[in-house]
């Protein structure tokens, strides 16, 4: 078992610019779909909760570039949990090319969200729901602790 939770994404035209490389947005909403990926097939409870009450605030998102991509590159985005609190998470993000069974680093990014509940008017910071804490458990990287 590995150490990151992993999305594949083959990159298309619409995702580059008029230079013909990735559009820096789409390594963030690269982020953004692989966070819901894991909560659909690792904690779907979740999703029902943000139906409800529970709402996940975006705090941070970074990414630093080190190779750009193309149209039709076959990339790999593998999430790690870096941090856990009682309120917040932090992700880090791999985006890794796969070519000819060769994998080059092209990006790494970070993400802080906070676990929020009540109306939009008077949302309050909430415990990370337990469902999801034991999702991210095997995703955590070692050199950070995870904090209760």
């Amino acid at each position: 078992m590995t150490d990151y939770y992993e999305i594949r994404h083959t990159v298309g035209f619409e995702e580059t610019n008029l230079v013909g490389n990735v559009y820096y947005v789409n390594y963030l909403r690269w982020q953004g779909r692989c966070r819901e990926m894991f909560l659909k097939e690792r904690a779907p409870g979740v999703l029902a909760e943000l139906q409800e009450d529970l709402k996940l605030f975006t705090l941070r998102v970074e990414c630093d570039f080190f190779a750009e991509i193309t149209a039709f590159d076959e990339l790999s985005v593998r999430m790690r949990l870096e941090e856990l609190t009682q309120t917040q998470i932090q992700f880090s993000f791999d985006y890794v090319r796969l070519q000819d069974d060769v994998e080059n680093l092209v990006a790494h990014g970070r993400q802080r969200i906070a676990c929020m509940r009540g109306p939009n008017t008077r949302t309050v910071p909430a415990r990370v729901p337990e469902e999801l804490r034991r999702a991210l458990a095997p995703y955590a990287r070692t050199a950070q602790p995870v904090r209760g």
